[in-house]
């Protein structure tokens, strides 16, 4: 990448806006400080800015001296309840309120790095406003690690209180940091990349007895046992698994309290992901029917609850074979890898379903580090290497640029 003056301070600042944003994280629905400092930032660079969208959300647009399309560019602003144990001069010693406890907060997903990146592609852009064709939208974005219980937020909220009814952007793009790659590597993939999200609960109830005579009543520890393998044919045996892949896991089984009584519920907690739409809806369906219908079978009941989580993150297949190069340019053909499939889920999936979009990796792992030695995201050791965030800068800046100056 060229540099110059300007760049070469942006990509000093960028380093230390991320530390600071990473020595103070904050909660989803509860980033005040940090929306802020975003805001102080844009604000300073003249930028007009919308604050408090979605709790916290904060939003600037640049208009470029001639007339051409929108593009959108995401960030992510909350942390995480995690304590972190790096060991960093800048390493966070912030606590917060989690479902009622009180717990560390860290930014052991690197959303420090994506509002640090954002905020200095803002700057970049904005002193090169005379040569842009077009808008650039700046999306900062709270919550996306999941609003609180009994509280809206994140990418669907923004939208529902009118981000993009103004004006629909042509295009949105983001990154995200992650440990499978190494700095200089930049992951994509068109099409589905990243899976949706359902929460389930499942609650069987049966008949409590004497766990000697258990034909007195009605088990739902055996009920719930066949329930569990029974759902494990909805993803092998139901769905065509040569359209898309798709996971059904429980993740907790809660009921009985002694070993001589055999309860009289219980209740089961899992997660769905899968990769198509049609497919996901169908899942949730089976999954509702397959439960009842094993009760039934054994004379007890079950009702299931889904939460319905995020949708498939896609990647808009012409807009990625269209912006491919501009990332190629940027780390070299060789350090722009294909990835594959990735059951974690993303918000920025209900962005991708409104408009045309684009949703990349940046490699945060040192260069000399295998990728499969390193603390993966969500993990109090997560670490970002820092010669990332000027490869992150230059990624965004230079797919806005191709974008809007491309007759």
């Amino acid at each position: 990448m060229a540099q110059t003056p300007l760049i070469d301070k942006i990509n000093k600042d960028v380093v230390t806006w991320r530390r600071h944003l990473h020595q103070y994280p904050e909660l989803s629905n509860r980033e005040f400080k940090t929306a802020q400092y975003i805001t102080d930032h844009l604000t300073n660079l003249g930028l007009e800015v919308t604050t408090n969208i979605a709790h916290t959300g904060v939003v600037a647009t640049l208009k470029g001296a001639k007339p051409g399309p929108l593009i959108a560019l995401r960030a992510d602003m909350d942390a995480l309840p995690i304590t972190e144990l790096v060991m960093l001069p800048f390493a966070s010693k912030q606590k917060g309120q989690y479902k009622g406890q009180e717990v560390g907060v860290m930014h052991a997903c690197g959303h420090d790095a994506h509002v640090a990146i954002l905020m200095a592609v803002a700057s970049r852009l904005v002193a090169q406003k005379e040569q842009l064709k077009g808008s650039v939208m700046f999306i900062f974005q709270p919550a996306e690690e999941g609003a609180p219980n009994g509280e809206e937020g994140g990418a669907q909220l923004m939208l529902k209180e009118g981000l993009f009814a103004k004006r629909k952007p042509d295009a949105i793009f983001g990154l995200h940091v992650t440990n499978r790659l190494n700095t200089g590597e930049i992951g994509y993939r068109s099409g589905p990349i990243m899976a949706s999200e359902d929460s389930f609960t499942i609650k069987v109830q049966g008949k409590q007895t004497h766990g000697s005579r258990p034909w007195h009543g009605v088990d739902p520890i055996v009920t719930s046992a066949q329930i569990i393998l029974a759902t494990q044919t909805i993803a092998s045996r139901q769905v065509n698994v040569t359209q898309s892949p798709s996971v059904i896991s429980f993740g907790a089984v809660n009921g009985g309290i002694r070993s001589n009584i055999i309860p009289d519920h219980v209740e089961l907690v899992g997660t769905i992901r899968s990769f198509d739409q049609d497919m996901r809806a169908d899942i949730k369906k089976r999954l509702t029917k397959t439960a009842s219908y094993v009760a039934k079978s054994t004379g007890a009941t079950a009702h299931t609850h889904i939460n319905h989580g995020y949708p498939v993150t896609i990647n808009n297949p012409e807009l990625t074979m269209q912006m491919l190069p501009t990332l190629q340019n940027v780390v070299g053909n060789n350090n722009v890898i294909e990835m594959d499939l990735i059951t974690g889920a993303e918000d920025f999936s209900y962005y991708a379903l409104k408009t045309a979009g684009l949703f990349f990796f940046l490699g945060i792992t040192p260069k000399e580090q295998d990728p499969a030695t390193s603390a993966s995201n969500h993990s109090p050791h997560f670490y970002i290497d820092e010669q990332a965030l000027p490869i992150g800068v230059e990624s965004l800046t230079s797919l806005v640029l191709n974008y809007l100056n491309t007759p």
